[in-house]
Order: structure tokens, then C-alpha cells, then sequence
């Protein structure tokens, strides 16, 4: 094995800036599409507008993300993945949490950002065949995700019968309040069915 030379480490040394700063560029990107997508809806979010948006050129944005379809679907697959981070970091297994700040976190997951551009894309997918699958595959993914993290924050038995369709409706539940809050804010009735699912929760999983 021959020896490592000072050209060797110049040139290590130099990869490293180029991949940091290629991941915060790829980063910025997909934050500033989940922005657009949320604020502009499908047809107003752009390559050249979430580049814009991102402070990064076309070109940076298309090497990154050959197509609009892999830019936005990573982008939502992005959030979701931070989001689901974010709440379990708000519950240590060393903490458990009573259902109803559990129940209020899930649902804040439906209420925020990611639930609007997320439901931006839904919408464009139903139109267009070629997106439709990455969606539903998308979707069917972090909706898995979202469920074995509600049953682990929840202490919901599967093994019981109805435990696992309980806890799937909450998930329902929590879509259906964030689609409301769409067009108004619903935050006082919101938080009186997030009591009321609480004490139902309680009751069906003990």
C-alpha cells in the first residue's frame, strides 16, 4: 500500500468543503420548496422559483433535482422525516408523555406547513399520472412512519382487538383538522377535540 501524500490530504481536504457545502445547498432547496409549495400551491412552485427562493442558481437546483417531480416529492419526504424527529425528541423513552400532549403534538403535525404543501401535491398528483405514484408511495411510507410512532408514544397494545384501528383513526382525525384549518383558524375547537380524543384513547387502550 503506497504512502499517502501531501497531495492526497490536499485533495481529501478539499472534498470535504465541496460535500458540506453541496448538502446545505441540497438543504436550502428542499426547504424553500416546501415554502413555495405551501405558500404558491403546484403550479405556482417553480424550479426557478425555489431557486430563487433558496439563493442558489438554476442550474445548482437541477443538479441536485434532474426534475420539478423530484425536487418536491423529496422535499415533503425531507420535512416529514425531520418533523417525525422533532416529535419524538419532545417525548424521551425515558419520559413518558400523557395522551393528550401526545394527541396534541400529532395533531400540530397536520396543522403546520408541511400538511399544506403536502396537500398542494396530493392534489397535483391526482392530476398527473407520472407524479401520482411517488406520491402514494411517498404517502404510504410516512404514513407507516407516522403510525408505529403513535402507537409507541400512545402505549397502545396492537395485540388488542381494535387497538390498531384506533389509533389509526386518531391519525384520520388529525388529517381531517388539519384540512379545516386550511381556510380558518380552528384552534378552540380543535383543542376540545384533542381533549376529547384523549379521554377516548384512554378509555379504548387502557
Amino acid at each position: 500500500m503506497g504512502a499517502v501524500t501531501g497531495d492526497d490530504r490536499i485533495a481529501r481536504t478539499d472534498r470535504a468543503p465541496k460535500q458540506d457545502r453541496s448538502r446545505a445547498t441540497r438543504q436550502r432547496l428542499l426547504e424553500a420548496a416546501v415554502a413555495c409549495l405551501a405558500e404558491h400551491g403546484w403550479a405556482g412552485s417553480t424550479v426557478a422559483v425555489v431557486a430563487e427562493r433558496a439563493g442558489v442558481s438554476r442550474g445548482a437546483a437541477q443538479h441536485h433535482f434532474p426534475t420539478r417531480e423530484d425536487l418536491f416529492t423529496a422535499a415533503v419526504e425531507y420535512v416529514a422525516e425531520e418533523r417525525s424527529g422533532a416529535l419524538r425528541a419532545l417525548f424521551p423513552r425515558a419520559a413518558p408523555a400523557d395522551r393528550r400532549t401526545v394527541v396534541a403534538a400529532l395533531v400540530d403535525l397536520y396543522t403546520g406547513p408541511l400538511f399544506r404543501a403536502a396537500l398542494h401535491l396530493w392534489v397535483a398528483a391526482s392530476n398527473e399520472e407520472p407524479l401520482r405514484a411517488r406520491v402514494t408511495e411517498l404517502e404510504a411510507r410516512v404514513g407507516r412512519e407516522m403510525h408505529r410512532i403513535a402507537v409507541e408514544l400512545l402505549g397502545a397494545d396492537e395485540s388488542a382487538p381494535g387497538a390498531r384501528e384506533t389509533v389509526q383513526g386518531l391519525l384520520d382525525m388529525a388529517r381531517g383538522l388539519g384540512l379545516a384549518n386550511l381556510l380558518t383558524d380552528d384552534r378552540a375547537r380543535r383543542d376540545r377535540v384533542v381533549a376529547q380524543w384523549a379521554d377516548l384513547l384512554d378509555e379504548a387502550l387502557g
